[in-house]
């Protein structure tokens, strides 16, 4: 039955999303908010964590009159083993991705790059130092070879813990060293995650919980921080860039092209292609006035923070950027890419696209890469796209014209020059002003987002509810997104709202008081700018004493489990705004929720109204701020040697 315009508000934020939702329902087009519907009651097993379908004596589903499964698990090993899994689940996905850039990375230094190229020497300079790769008379081909194969040897290390472990604060290693969680070769700790999960292997929950941090940690400091560190390398590390985002960035007389996944290889040939003048002359000759690349996702995050190319949104807008009717082409690779999307497509004359190997979907058009001439590729399927642009149905065309503009980009190496400038990049400023209580803390705010909530509600309200109250607030994938739909990465708006503290420091250092730091493999970032922070001093000496909270406000994925976990392991407290699939276990939900607070310093914290996670964040930081002994109001100072070292800087 069509829902009526008021219904429909309750499911979506931006008037770009609304509209396109009310057509889809004119054209009787199923979107995932229907299918979330039909899907609503969903099993009060599978959401308490007690249903087990890991052996064929089951599956089990645990009950107060059947509290144990057929093998004699009960609740707190059943929902153990599913977290874990989930877990692993995350961190194969993110450091997947990382692995396949390495291994690009090792084609480039043998001189097989075909078209991919070091384009930030600084950069891999400064990974080379970190990894303690001779650097002295060497080509930079030299280096970055050793440095690609050492990267791969994270992911075979079999005895050795993970070198990228040595980025962290030295207390932090100390302690994931003591307590057992330092992890071997991420392919190792994947292995031994669904081993430990097998049948008849890992009963205790404990046990098993303290191997999910395990895992996490060989993506947050891991994989996914050797993908934004080879990313960098090859693609060019991001700074400061201005574009535009929302659905209104597609346009009527151009020949409009989405990239919708994970993986920036393609995509980075795509933004070169586009601009070719042999290209620009094919779209003409077929009427068009142009090309419009634009992302959806964790790739129109990437394309953006190197390119400033525009974004068509986040998650849930994937099938209403077809609904506009004026999509020629969908280019879908890893991650996120709904199964939905070519039978959306078949009402309109979108063409889905997938490039991935290892991403088969059902009524996609395969499209082969090849990496021996990877421009070509990319612009036989732009012209692919422009041969589409015939068959668009003007009738069925209706672009909204809600966007915005933003500024993102704010890679850690971004962020240190902006706050010290070119001769001396530093995170002094912020700290100083930290411990001046003119910046509370900081808060990265993560995640996709979820039918289950309004889209970007909760993430929003949390924004300005945290900045109001001298915030910082750094942004990643999806969530970012969301900031940038509502106007928050302009920084004329962000200042509006504000604390005096706050946007007296982003005056006059020149940044917004939201920070977009990338997609959402790079909230390996946000820690590393949480590493910056202890490493300048004034601020304890390991991660759990800065005054820094992590929230994922609408996850969805099995990749925010893994993230949430290697920020909790880290010593971030992480808050949630719904609470993970371990109800049915006291023990478990206890562990996640209290008990990790023991060990790493932090934990989980399950606040599902925007406003009581606000609360939630500033209690988190004025108890750190107490115990560092700066939770009081500082007369404003300029410092000098002596007082810095006063404050043990």
């Amino acid at each position: 039955m069509p829902k009526d315009q008021e219904v429909l508000k309750a499911l979506v934020s931006d008037s770009a999303s609304l509209e396109m939702l009310c057509k889809a329902q004119d054209e009787c087009v199923q979107t995932t908010f229907d299918r979330y519907e039909t899907q609503k009651n969903q099993c009060v097993f599978g959401k308490s964590g007690v249903c087990c379908r890991i052996c064929h004596m089951g599956p089990c589903r645990l009950t107060k009159n059947a509290p144990k499964g057929i093998c004699g698990a009960d609740a707190d090993t059943i929902a153990a083993r599913n977290f874990v899994r989930e877990v692993a689940g995350g961190t194969a996905t993110h450091s997947d991705h990382g692995r396949h850039l390495v291994l690009m990375l090792k084609k480039v230094a043998l001189g097989h790059g075909n078209g991919y190229v070091i384009k930030d020497e600084k950069a891999l300079r400064y990974a080379a130092k970190l990894y303690d790769i001779e650097q002295d008379g060497r080509s930079v081909n030299e280096i970055a070879l050793d440095l690609a194969n050492t990267m791969l040897g994270e992911f075979s290390s079999q005895e050795e813990p993970l070198k990228t472990l040595n980025l962290a604060p030295l207390k932090r290693q100390s302690l994931w060293s003591s307590v057992g969680v330092a992890p071997l070769g991420i392919d190792r700790v994947v292995v031994e995650a669904l081993h430990r999960t097998t049948m008849g292997v890992d009963h205790d929950y404990r046990s098993l919980l303290l191997h999910a941090f395990r895992t996490s940690l060989a993506d947050g400091w891991g994989g996914s921080r050797v993908a934004s560190i080879v990313s960098d390398i090859l693609f060019g590390t991001p700074a400061p860039v201005r574009s535009t985002v929302n659905l209104g960035v597609l346009k009527e007389d151009t020949v409009n092209i989405i990239i919708h996944g994970h993986e920036p290889a393609l995509s980075e040939m795509l933004t070169i292609a586009v601009a070719d003048p042999e290209i620009v002359e094919y779209a003409k000759a077929a009427g068009a006035q142009g090309i419009t690349l634009a992302g959806i996702c964790c790739t129109a995050n990437e394309i953006l923070m190197r390119h400033g190319v525009p974004v068509a949104g986040n998650l849930l807008q994937q099938e209403l950027a077809i609904v506009t009717g004026a999509v020629e082409m969908m280019v879908i690779d890893v991650q996120c890419c709904m199964p939905s999307l070519p039978d959306v497509a078949k009402n309109y004359h979108t063409e889905i696209v997938s490039t991935s190997e290892i991403a088969k979907t059902v009524g996609a058009d395969a499209f082969r890469f090849n990496e021996d001439d990877p421009l070509k590729s990319a612009k036989d399927l732009i012209k692919k796209a422009i041969d589409n642009f015939k068959n668009r149905d003007p009738e069925k065309v209706s672009i909204p014209k809600a966007k915005q503009p933003m500024i993102a980009g704010f890679s850690v190496d971004a962020i240190k020059h902006m706050l010290g400038g070119t001769y001396r990049a530093t995170f002094r400023p912020l700290n100083d002003a930290i411990i001046q209580n003119r910046i509370t803390g900081v808060v990265g705010i993560v995640g996709c987002n979820n039918p289950k909530k309004k889209m970007d509600d909760y993430t929003n309200i949390l924004t300005k509810e945290l900045i109001r109250q001298n915030v910082l607030v750094l942004k990643t994938g999806c969530a970012a997104i969301a900031s940038g739909k509502a106007g928050m990465l302009k920084p004329e708006v962000g200042l509006e709202f504000a604390g005096s503290g706050l946007k007296e420091i982003c005056e006059a250092v020149g940044i917004p008081p939201v920070l977009h730091m990338g997609s959402c493999v790079d909230n390996s970032r946000i820690l590393e700018a949480a590493t910056e922070i202890v490493r300048e001093g004034g601020l304890g000496d390991d991660l759990s004493s800065v005054p820094a909270v992590g929230v994922a406000p609408e996850w969805m994925s099995e990749k925010a489990e893994a993230i949430g976990c290697y920020f909790v392991a880290s010593g971030v407290d992480v808050i949630l705004g719904h609470p993970f699939y371990t109800s049915g276990s006291e023990n478990v939900t206890n562990f996640l929720n209290a008990e990790s607070k023991d060990i790493f310093g932090a934990s989980f914290h399950v606040c599902e109204d925007p406003y009581e996670a606000a609360e939630k964040v500033m209690a988190i930081l004025n108890e750190k701020r107490e115990k560092l002994g700066i939770n009081k109001k500082a007369e404003r100072k300029l410092m000098d040697m002596k007082d810095r070292r006063d404050l043990n800087v």
